[in-house]
């Protein structure tokens, strides 16, 4: 007897907090609850929108811009600081949730997450629904979800659903692609709504004619290979909804430690960002001593004066969370890329590839040994007498 196999549908959800910073400060202060506000940094200085409430979006407040904008745009417009503590705890309870319903679970960021529902045997909608219900009433918190059977599908989903509600209020909706529909929704959409398609290449595309997602997945092979090169295959399959990428489940540990600075004016000097330099290298380092972390992958961040930005990384021989360790391959990345006496805007440290602290020591080398003890001698003090009580003598040099 032949035996025949079914392949189980996958039931994949997209998970995003409406407007995450903004509810959380609703919750912690309920008279801003409908009001015109945002958060974000300082209008005197270069400080951002971070987040905007459903009714300042409404008057055209958008995360990114400059907040001095935000302000001659709407000058009643209510700024709040942000509040990271806060958004960080309510961020892991809502994960808590997510992983007790299952625990294939792909954090994506702070407030957005992808689940694989597949074992389940409910509907994907009420899956959706009773998870939507159940982030309201345990953290007070509202929220979107797009349904489909994959991640690619599943996230636009939830990215046109929210863009229909514009109420001034949080969507809280819930939208759902059924199997074998994944090209249709898609077709009408602008091309900028697949992944894989930039701005850059978008507006290339739009020139020729080539404005939604059906009409890319429409074009020929010879068209895909002259606009995607290699991708063209896999930009089609996009393009037709067709995605099977796995829900990565996590520990809900961080995949990253960064630090980055936005600076009030420009910099071009050498000495000056060297040593705003070492500063987030120290932070980076501390945050990853705190956590009992470390790892093996530096990368810098850079964005210019135009707002041109890129990374550079370098893989180190063993893990770390020493500061020196970081500063050092943060510097040499920094010098070997930087353009010299080109004005920066922002600059960042981060640290990838985490782990647990280990160190193979060699037989006459005491030197790291030393070094961590000299460490966490420095962590010592700076937290019974704050940060500020010990420095090296070199970064009193120069001070912005």
């Amino acid at each position: 007897m032949r035996a025949i196999f079914k392949t189980m549908k996958r039931k994949i959800i997209h998970l995003d907090l409406d407007a995450f910073f903004c509810s959380v400060e609703e919750l912690l202060d309920p008279s801003l609850k409908g009001k015109v506000f945002a958060v974000g940094g300082s209008p005197t200085g270069r400080g951002v929108i971070t987040s905007a409430s459903y009714a300042a979006r409404l008057l055209g407040v958008r995360s990114a811009m400059p907040t001095r904008e935000a302000l001659n745009l709407v000058p009643n417009l209510i700024l709040v600081r942000s509040g990271f503590r806060h958004y960080s705890e309510y961020s892991d309870k809502v994960m808590e949730i997510l992983r007790d319903t299952t625990p294939v679970v792909e954090q994506v960021s702070v407030d957005e997450a992808f689940l694989d529902v597949s074992d389940m045997p409910q509907p994907i909608s009420s899956i959706a629904c009773d998870l939507q219900k159940r982030v309201l009433n345990e953290t007070g918190l509202p929220c979107s979800l797009g349904c489909a059977t994959s991640k690619l599908v599943a996230k636009i989903a939830n990215d046109y659903g929210k863009k229909q509600v514009k109420s001034g209020l949080s969507p809280q909706k819930v939208t759902v692609i059924e199997e074998g529909k994944e090209a249709e929704f898609l077709a009408p959409l602008d091309i900028q709504a697949l992944w894989g398609v930039g701005p850059k290449t978008a507006t290339h595309l739009r020139q020729r004619g080539i404005n939604t997602i059906g009409r890319l997945a429409a074009l020929s092979d010879a068209d895909l290979k002259n606009y995607f090169g290699m991708h063209g295959v896999s930009m089609r399959r996009r393009a037709q909804g067709i995605d099977a990428s796995p829900v990565h489940p996590d520990s809900g540990e961080p995949k990253s430690v960064s630090n980055e600075v936005t600076f009030h004016e420009d910099q071009d000097e050498e000495v000056s960002l060297l040593y705003r330099l070492r500063g987030l290298s120290e932070k980076v380092g501390a945050r990853l001593r705190k956590a009992d972390l470390a790892g093996s992958v530096v990368q810098i961040k850079i964005r210019y004066s135009d707002f041109s930005t890129f990374t550079r990384q370098a893989s180190l021989k063993e893990c770390t969370n020493l500061d020196q360790d970081i500063f050092d391959t943060a510097q040499d990345l920094f010098l070997k890329h930087w353009v010299r006496d080109r004005p920066v805007r922002l600059l960042g440290v981060g640290v990838t590839n985490l782990d647990k602290p280990h160190r193979q020591l060699g037989l006459f080398d005491n030197d790291g040994a030393k070094r961590e003890e000299l460490t966490k001698a420095v962590d010592d003090l700076r937290e019974r007498f704050g940060k500020d009580i010990i420095k090296r003598a070199d970064t009193l040099k120069k001070k912005n």
